[in-house]
């Protein structure tokens, strides 16, 4: 266990989402689907750092019929095809499944540093959500908080704002 990484939420930090009364959702297309500006160069440079790129993503529309898995799909698929990451989990689940991998629980993360050999004390979450930062917080992670000032509570625990992902990258980097 020494490889470090940098999980990555999907929806509004990778990719755009679409914010509707100060919430955000996932894209509905794989038409709908752009990456954020200068995510992939902070994603090109962590991967040159030698981070580990891992996508950790809730898809809960995906349970309650409002998205096809077959979509969501798509969509990582092009995030393989453009070489953004190493690996994708995806919980499909809502929180009353009770499951242990929908964010903030840090299943996915756990399962990810199991399969990769992740060091997770060594290794960074970056997210969008208070889901995702506790979930970093969780798994033992240092969490990076893109503050888009959402209509739902802030994060608890340790983490660090920024304003994209870009700038995460920088943060991450610069503390090596």
């Amino acid at each position: 266990m020494n490889a470090r990484a940098v999980f990555l939420d999907r929806d509004g930090v990778i990719n755009a989402s679409i914010v509707r009364e100060g919430k955000p959702y996932p894209p509905n297309s794989l038409n709908d689907f752009t990456y954020l500006p200068g995510a992939v160069e902070g994603i090109k440079r962590l991967r040159q750092a030698g981070y580990l790129i891992i996508v950790v993503t809730n898809q809960p529309d995906v349970a309650t019929g409002l998205q096809k898995k077959a979509t969501v799909e798509l969509m990582h698929a092009q995030l393989y095809k453009d070489k953004l990451c190493d690996d994708i989990k995806v919980c499909y689940h809502i929180d009353k499944d009770l499951c242990d991998c929908r964010k903030p629980k840090p299943g996915m993360l756990l399962q990810a540093a199991f399969e990769w050999g992740i060091e997770l004390t060594t290794s960074f979450m970056v997210g969008d959500r208070w889901r995702d930062v506790e979930a970093g917080n969780a798994a033992g992670c240092s969490s990076y908080f893109i503050d888009y000032q959402y209509q739902e509570r802030e994060p608890t625990g340790p983490f660090k704002r920024v304003r994209s992902l870009e700038e995460a990258s920088q943060c991450i980097l610069n503390e090596n």
